[in-house]
C-alpha cells in the first residue's frame, strides 16, 4: 500500500499389475493412490473474502475518511466503498482498519505481546487486488495439491508456511505493517518443490519439471525485491514449505505399492529410500531450530538487520525509478 504496507504482495503402463494414468502433474501417479476431494482450499478461499468484506465494513471509508487523500472510491458500495487511491491503490482498506484488526506489527508482536498477530495478518489483504491474485494462486495450486495428499498435510503447510513467512517479515520489516497470505502460497510452493526432490525417482520428464518450477519460483521471488511487497514474508513461507514438504509429502516407492503383485518368495522394496529418510530427518531439525530461534529473536525484540547488514535487498532493491524506505 502506498501508506506503507505491504503485501504478501512417460509412460502409460497398459498390464494389469503396473496399471498408470496420467495427471495434471508432470509425473504419473498410481491409479491404486487415493485421490482425495478438495474441500479445504475452497473454504480457504471463502474465509479470506468474507475476512475482507468485514474489514471492508468496519472501516466504512464514507464516515471514517477525512478526505485528506481525496474522496473514497466507489461511493455506491456504502460502508465498503474503498479508501482513496492515492491512500491505498489496491482498492482496499486503511493502514489503520488493517493495524487495528491484526495486521503484522512488529512493535505490538514483540513489545505489546500480541503474538496472534502472526496469524491473524495471514487472512487480511490490503485490497482487492491483492485479495484477488493470492486466491487465485491458492485455487491453481492448492486444489491440486490438496487432491494428491489430502486436507490435513496441505493444511498444515499452508498454516506453518504463513506462520514462518511472519516470524521471517517481523525479524526485518519493523517499520511498517504487513498482511497478506502470500507467505503461505509460497510455502505451497516450496513444497511442491521438495516432493519433486524427495519423490524423485517416480517421476518422468524429471528435469523438465524441476526447471519448470524453478522458474516459476523466480519469477515471484523476483517480484519481491519491488517496493511495497514483503519478500521477507514469502522467503520464510517458502522456507517453511520446503521443509515440511520433505516432511510431509513423502510417496512409497512404486515396487512397495505394488508388493502384491509380486510372487510369493520375491523380494519387496522397502516403502521409502534411505534418502527420504535422511531428508525427513534433517528437514524436521531444521524447522524445530528455525522457528525457536526465530521466535526467541522477535520476542527479545531483535532486529534481523543488525545481524545482516545485506539481506535487506532480499525484500527491495533500491533503482533510479524507486527507493526504498527504511
Amino acid at each position: 500500500m502506498a501508506s506503507g504496507d505491504l503485501e504478501r504482495g512417460g509412460r502409460n503402463g497398459k498390464n494389469r499389475a503396473n496399471s498408470y494414468h496420467q495427471s495434471s502433474s508432470p509425473f504419473y501417479v498410481e491409479n491404486t493412490e487415493k485421490q482425495w476431494t478438495s474441500w479445504l482450499v475452497p473454504m480457504f478461499v471463502v474465509a479470506n473474502v468474507a475476512v475482507f468484506f468485514v474489514v471492508m465494513y468496519i472501516n466504512d471509508c464514507p464516515n471514517n475518511n477525512l478526505g485528506f487523500e481525496g474522496s473514497c472510491v466507489a461511493k455506491f458500495l456504502g460502508k465498503l466503498s474503498f479508501q482513496p487511491l492515492k491512500e491505498n491503490p489496491l482498492f482496499g482498506p486503511s493502514s489503520h482498519t488493517l493495524d487495528k484488526l491484526g495486521a503484522l506489527n512488529w512493535s505490538k508482536v514483540a513489545h505489546g505481546k500480541q503474538g496472534w498477530r502472526l496469524i491473524t495478518c495471514i487472512w487480511l489483504h490490503a485490497g482487492v487486488i491483492h485479495l484477488l491474485a493470492n486466491m487465485l494462486s491458492l485455487v491453481f495450486i492448492g486444489i491440486r495439491l490438496e487432491q494428491q495428499f489430502g486436507f490435513l498435510r496441505i493444511g498444515l503447510i499452508y498454516l506453518l508456511s504463513g506462520f514462518g513467512g511472519s516470524i521471517l517479515s517481523s525479524l526485518f520489516i519493523q517499520d511498517n505493517i504487513s498482511v497478506g497470505a502470500s507467505g503461505a502460497l509460497f510455502g505451497l510452493l516450496g513444497a511442491m518443490l521438495s516432493e519433486l526432490l524427495t519423490n524423485w525417482t517416480i517421476y518422468t520428464n524429471k528435469a523438465a519439471a524441476l526447471i519448470t518450477l524453478v522458474v516459476i519460483i523466480a519469477i515471484n521471488l523476483a517480484v519481491g525485491i519491488l517496493p511495497h511487497v514483503d519478500n521477507f514474508a514469502h522467503i520464510g513461507g517458502f522456507l517453511t514449505g520446503f521443509l515440511l514438504g520433505f516432511v510431509l509429502l513423502l510417496r512409497p516407492q512404486f515396487g512397495w505399492v505394488q508388493r502384491q503383485h509380486v510372487p510369493a518368495g520375491a523380494p519387496v522394496k522397502s516403502k521409502h529410500r534411505a534418502y527420504q529418510y535422511v531428508f525427513w530427518v534433517i528437514a524436521v531439525v531444521l524447522v524445530i531450530v528455525g522457528f525457536t530461534v526465530g521466535l526467541v529473536m522477535l520476542f527479545r525484540g531483535e532486529n534481523g538487520n543488525d545481524h545482516c547488514s545485506w539481506c535487506h535487498y532480499m525484500s527491495c532493491v533500491p533503482t533510479s525509478s524507486w527507493h526504498c524506505g527504511k
